[in-house]
């Protein structure tokens, strides 16, 4: 394609694109004026906590499966090969903690907000600090994640850029604050539906434009893009086995253990075993979405070999990488540019929507119904205010985004993961160490948040010199396909070793994917000395079912891999006798058995949230 001659939207491309948002918008409406027509907090927040599986599956996929991720991924397989496809590793541990650490936790508790958890297991200050950091994590997102597909669409097919911010911003605001949450996870759906549709196509169509399934494996084969596993156990490499298989654990815990907009579906479930079976079905979605991207991208690198549009200065960022292969290679059939459009806005509006439901939450649970009473209806009322204010701030943060340059709005994404590394922190040493104790975990909190910018920001700013050619292998940015310029070369890991960064550069190069690992650890670490130093909390003094018990679940693990015998030996009066001690989260000296550690929580237990009004 000249890139004096921009393939432009045909009729048929503006209706498919203008159909997903219409659709969009007719599903918020249908939930606005259906049902209980979001006249409570319950059915506006929480959906009536009526949700499947499935529809729950499916929009928990989606809610972090940004736009950023649609442009970015494919680059990125591009640019290094298939070495970042092994973060569905990642997936399996990342889910299954979970499952049946997490989610059995929260939905036994009856929490309306994760950061009720922080009050109950510390105090009022350190759920407020979580709060407030969630805000600041999701509001920059919101306006990053908005503004970046709309910035490469128009670069690339002169689409008007504010006119798509404004489309999806004011759509996505308005059936979010229609619909609530039930709208939110059936145009989830729905959106899910129609990206898995765009990029299907577009790989179709690319592998036809590469000469068939044999020509595109030749060509990618022979291009060095099939990467092997590297267990090279540098923490500065970008991918490798071990920051991908092993740091992307710690990255997706922050996304699917403790993140409020995931957390809120999974407490929406009919019950406790559908919010399990909807995180164990996000794994295949998950699958699915990794295995369409970085397809896409193996069949760009066929289609155009090393000569890369970004070589060729046809476009000016990694970020138009996709869009301008889209309106290349489709350009001869009319409506699949609007389709894959529609499939890349889509990915944008779920992940917006997410976080205008998660944001209202929080902020009517968490700082304004404990401090203000009011009327069921009135809190109804605030709560659609709250989502259509935050829709407006969406729309505000996307116009500071536009006056940034591009390494500032590399340092908003990087923001986004860092700060989701202490929050994961925080949790972690409340559910897992029944000694720590409130100064511990905001002393702990502050110590990561600090790491997470020192680290990120001064990464950052060393990298800065050096911004129109950087290392590949050296990058470290928070979402890797987004955002960072590239220099292709043949020779990746030669250049690496021969300028190995050391001392502060060492730590400031450091590949993202460890970021939320190191700041989790942080919060821990610091969190558990800090307790220790101030006096540690008593067994007794654990609100009940607000620690998970590592060590007798442990113990009970072990016992039945050694002596299988053992479980089937102990008496029922043993087992009862156990099993009410263990509520404080105490290790105690005798392993329990399977029955004790799956209802470590009581099953219907009394909600300790008696003291605020229920929303």
């Amino acid at each position: 394609m000249d890139p004096a001659d921009h393939k432009y939207f045909t009729i048929i491309d503006y209706v498919i694109f203008v159909l997903l948002l219409v659709a969009s918008m007719a599903i918020g409406l249908y939930y606005a004026f259906t049902g209980g027509r979001q006249s409570t907090t319950q059915e506006f927040l929480f959906a009536d906590r009526s949700m499947k599986c499935l529809p729950l599956s499916l929009s928990l996929m989606a809610t972090f499966q940004s736009a950023v991720a649609i442009i970015g991924t494919p680059a990125e397989i591009y640019a290094n090969g298939t070495q970042y496809w092994f973060i569905g590793c990642s997936y399996i541990l990342g889910l299954l903690i979970p499952a049946h650490i997490f989610i059995p936790l929260f939905y036994r508790l009856h929490l309306t907000s994760v950061y009720q958890y922080l009050e109950l297991r510390f105090c009022k200050a350190v759920r407020i600090c979580g709060t407030v950091t969630f805000i600041f994590q999701m509001v920059i997102y919101m306006g990053v994640g908005i503004y970046t597909p709309a910035l490469a669409l128009n670069a690339v097919t002169g689409f008007h850029l504010w006119g798509a911010v404004l489309a999806t911003g004011l759509v996505c605001t308005l059936y979010t604050a229609l619909g609530g949450l039930k709208a939110v996870v059936w145009t989830d759906v729905f959106q899910t539906v129609v990206m898995f549709t765009g990029q299907l196509a577009v790989i179709i169509v690319g592998v036809h434009q590469a000469g068939g399934l044999s020509d595109t494996w030749v060509k990618v084969r022979d291009g060095g893009r099939i990467s092997g596993i590297d267990l090279n156990p540098d923490p500065t490499v970008r991918h490798t086995f071990w920051t991908l298989g092993v740091g992307g654990v710690f990255l997706m815990l922050s996304l699917y253990g403790v993140n409020q907009a995931q957390v809120q579906r999974y407490l929406s479930s009919r019950t406790e075993k559908e919010a399990v079976m909807s995180c164990y079905m996000v794994f295949p979605c998950l699958q699915v979405a990794l295995m369409l991207s970085c397809l896409m991208g193996l069949v760009m690198y066929a289609c155009y070999d090393n000569n890369s549009p970004l070589k060729q200065q046809y476009i000016t960022s990694k970020d138009q990488m996709v869009l301008y292969f889209v309106m290349d290679m489709l350009q001869n059939f009319p409506g699949l540019p609007g389709l894959f459009v529609a499939c890349l806005f889509s990915a944008s509006l779920s992940t917006i929507s997410s976080a205008f439901n998660s944001l209202a939450t929080v902020t009517m649970v968490d700082l304004i119904k404990p401090h203000y009473s009011m009327t069921e209806a009135r809190a109804t009322l605030l709560s659609k205010l709250l989502a259509l204010s935050y829709g407006i701030i969406c729309l505000a943060m996307a116009y500071v985004v536009h006056l940034m340059n591009s390494s500032v709005l590399q340092a908003a994404l990087s923001i986004f993961g860092m700060v989701g590394g202490p929050l994961l922190g925080l949790f972690c040493l409340g559910i897992f160490f029944p000694c720590a104790n409130s100064i511990g975990a905001v002393t702990g909190l502050a110590a990561g948040l600090i790491v997470a910018f020192w680290v990120g920001i001064g990464g950052f700013l060393s990298r800065m010199p050096s911004s129109v050619q950087v290392l590949p292998l050296n990058f470290t940015n928070t979402i890797p396909a987004a955002s960072e310029n590239i220099t292709f070369t043949a020779v990746p890991a030669v250049i690496d070793a021969t300028s190995r960064p050391v001392g502060l550069n060492g730590l400031y190069s450091l590949s993202y994917m460890w970021y939320s690992a190191l700041n989790s650890s942080t919060v821990v670490l610091i969190g558990l000395i800090i307790s220790f130093v101030t006096g540690p909390t008593k067994g007794d003094d654990v609100a009940s079912g607000t620690v998970y018990p590592v060590m007798k679940t442990a113990q009970s693990l072990l016992r039945k891999l050694v002596k299988p015998s053992v479980c089937c030996t102990a008496t029922p009066e043993h087992k009862e006798m156990d099993g009410h001690k263990e509520l404080n989260g105490n290790v105690m000296e005798d392993a329990g058995t399977e029955e004790e550690t799956e209802t470590f929580l009581p099953s219907d237990p009394v909600s300790h949230l008696e003291q605020e009004t229920s929303v």
